[in-house]
Parts: structure tokens; sequence; C-alpha cells
């Protein structure tokens, strides 16, 4: 099964991998990461909007992580391949989690979105460590978020000294 190649007609049959695959954007034919890291910014737009901002995005996110686990999990099942780079869910909910936390302005947003797509891709200290020994949906789920919290580190770190 790994010369398989799931289709949006696919996803649709399987609701939980339609979340997984980040509502389709997995399936794009080049870093389907940033893919589904872009989609996370209309959600968190959105609940912006909604007034959903700071700690209750945050206590989402911690819902979402839990779910994600499961639906990152069952997707792999479906899949018969570990850690199918299209399963983006834990890219969505790690930059949803960054964005509770930094201000609700397009350039705090756009380094967020740099800083977290670094990481994700280049996968320093801690999170190689962490990705290479965590596996399932667990491991899916875990480093994404563990860039995020470094991401987070460094913009503060940013904010503070300049």
């Amino acid at each position: 099964m790994a010369d398989f190649k799931p289709t949006f007609l696919w996803l649709k049959q399987k609701p939980l991998c339609f979340l997984a695959f980040g509502f389709g954007s997995g399936l794009a034919p080049a870093a389907p990461g940033t893919f589904g890291t872009l989609s996370a910014l209309p959600i968190a737009f959105i609940l912006s909007l909604s007034g959903i901002t700071g700690g209750w995005l945050a206590l989402i996110c911690l819902g979402l992580f839990v779910w994600g686990i499961q639906i990152c999990n069952h997707t792999e099942k479906e899949l018969g391949i570990q850690d199918y780079g299209g399963i983006v869910w834990d890219e969505i909910v790690a930059m949803l989690l960054i964005l509770a936390f930094v201000p609700f302005k397009w350039h705090w947003w756009l380094a967020a979105f740099v800083v977290f797509r670094l990481f994700d891709a280049i996968k320093p200290w801690p999170i190689k460590w962490f990705d290479a020994r965590v596996h399932g949906g667990l491991g899916i789920m875990l480093d994404d978020i563990i860039a995020a919290f470094m991401t987070l580190i460094i913009l503060h770190i940013t904010a503070w000294i300049v």
C-alpha cells in the first residue's frame, strides 16, 4: 500500500481522514505541511472575529490536540503508512496554538507562519528527538506542538529585543 495516493474522493468517504488531511489541504502535490499550516489562518481569523482568542483558543487547541491523536492514528491505519506527509492536522492545531499567543496583526501572523514552518521543516533538537522516538498519532501531533512552543519562544524573545 506504500504506492497508495489519497484523493479528494477518498477523503470525502472518510471524514476523519478528511480532517487529518486539513480539509484536503494535505493533498497538495508539494509542501503539504505548508498548505496545512496555511489552512489554519482563515480558521484563526474567523475564531478571532468571533471573540475566541488567547486562553480560549489555547483551550480549544488542547482539545484539538487530544482529538488529533485519534484522528492521526485512524488515518495512519487507513493509509497503512506511518506519518504520511499529507496528514496536516498537527500543523493546523500547532499554528492555531501559536496564533492564540501572538497579537492579531498581519506581521505577527506572517512571522509566526515563517518561524513555525522553519522549525517544522528543519526539526532541530528537541523536535527531531521526539519525531524519531514517538510514533503514531501522538508522535504526529507532538513534534508540531513542540515546534509551536519553540516558535512562540523565538517570537517573544525577538519582540522583547526589538
